[in-house]
């Protein structure tokens, strides 16, 4: 798909809401040195997964619903969520979204359609079932998009959902992001010995739904991908499986290591443990936001001034959010017993 395919202010919408993720992933990374201790536990970054993200939900409409797994801030402020709230319960504050409750991991905003994320790998793609399966019963064409990595296509879960969701014609989208590791195990290494090979996107075959794989660096085409995908689940032909190959450009997590022992991986996998800094420093070329805003620049739709006054106004826009985080309260104690149900 061609920049001009969409119009002027739908390619900068894009291009603003994958700055606006990378802003943010950058921002929460760089706590863990510029405040250390503020954090507690894992955060997963979706730094390289901005293009896919943006790309996808794009199509997402009021009524439609999203899930994801842990690697999660990029959904909610693609869809609306503020950035201040979204730090504050990254922060685990109670100004959150989630009233710090939840933390990095577990980010819901209902009023905007995100139905939430778990730190299961896969625990949301059955939950993306029962979503659609109630769009389905509304019949209003609603449409749930569901986000997981290459992992989860390994999960039980995973096999039992897209079988029921082709059998039922559920309207739903499954994005599985396939970032090229499990942590540090690559892809490849998975193909060699448990996966069914590349690309992922055949294991939809086993299951009578249509199975693509796109390029996740690339918004245009995830955008032209998924959309497919959507207007087929509208229609009521039933769900498509996405597999968008993505790199992810930071370790698998950050984490508050003990004084003395160095963080987990400050390095990426790809470096860390395979030593392969050739690979790594080839994604960094391929960086999908500064080649976006190349695009955009060389189709004239934006200037480099223009594109250096987003980037300023975002950065100004997450520092804010930090600001708001680290003044708001941390959760009453006695907090930990609400919203328990039995």
């Amino acid at each position: 798909m061609s920049v001009q395919s969409l119009n002027a202010e739908r390619q900068v919408w894009i291009y603003t809401q994958m700055l606006r993720i990378r802003t943010f992933e950058e921002r929460v990374k760089r706590t863990f040195t510029d405040h250390p201790g503020v954090i507690r536990g894992h955060t997963h970054l979706a730094d390289g997964a901005e293009a896919s993200i943006v790309g996808s939900l794009s199509h997402f409409r009021e009524g439609d619903a999203a899930l994801a797994t842990y690697r999660c801030h990029g959904y909610p402020l693609t869809l609306g969520s503020d950035p201040k709230a979204m730090m504050a319960e990254v922060y685990g504050r109670a100004d959150g979204l989630c009233k710090g409750l939840g933390g990095s991991m577990h980010l819901t905003d209902v009023k905007r359609g995100f139905l939430g994320t778990s730190g299961i790998v896969g625990a949301g793609i059955p939950h993306a079932a029962g979503a659609a399966w109630a769009a389905q019963l509304r019949k209003r064409g609603d449409v749930v998009f569901c986000f997981f990595g290459d992992g989860a296509s390994k999960q039980g879960a995973f096999h039992e959902t897209l079988n029921i969701a082709s059998l039922w014609k559920l309207p739903a989208v499954f994005v599985m992001e396939n970032n090229g590791y499990n942590v540090v195990t690559t892809t490849a290494q998975e193909d060699a010995n448990a996966a069914a090979g590349e690309p992922l996107s055949v294991k939809a075959k086993a299951y009578a739904l249509p199975g693509v794989t796109v390029d996740g660096t690339d918004p245009l085409a995830v955008y032209r991908t998924v959309g497919e995908a959507v207007e087929r689940a509208r229609a009521g032909r039933g769900p498509t499986l996405v597999e968008s190959k993505v790199y992810r450009l930071s370790a698998h997590g950050n984490i508050i290591a003990p004084p003395g022992v160095p963080l987990h991986y400050p390095e990426h996998e790809a470096i860390a443990v395979f030593g392969k800094r050739e690979e790594y420093e080839a994604a960094l070329r391929g960086d999908p936001v500064p080649r976006f805003r190349g695009t955009l620049i060389l189709g004239g739709v934006l200037t480099s001034a223009q594109a250096d006054e987003l980037a300023a106004r975002i950065a100004g826009e997450i520092e804010e959010a930090v600001s708001f985080a680290l003044k708001s309260p941390f959760p009453k104690l006695e907090s930990a017993l609400e919203y328990n149900y039995a």
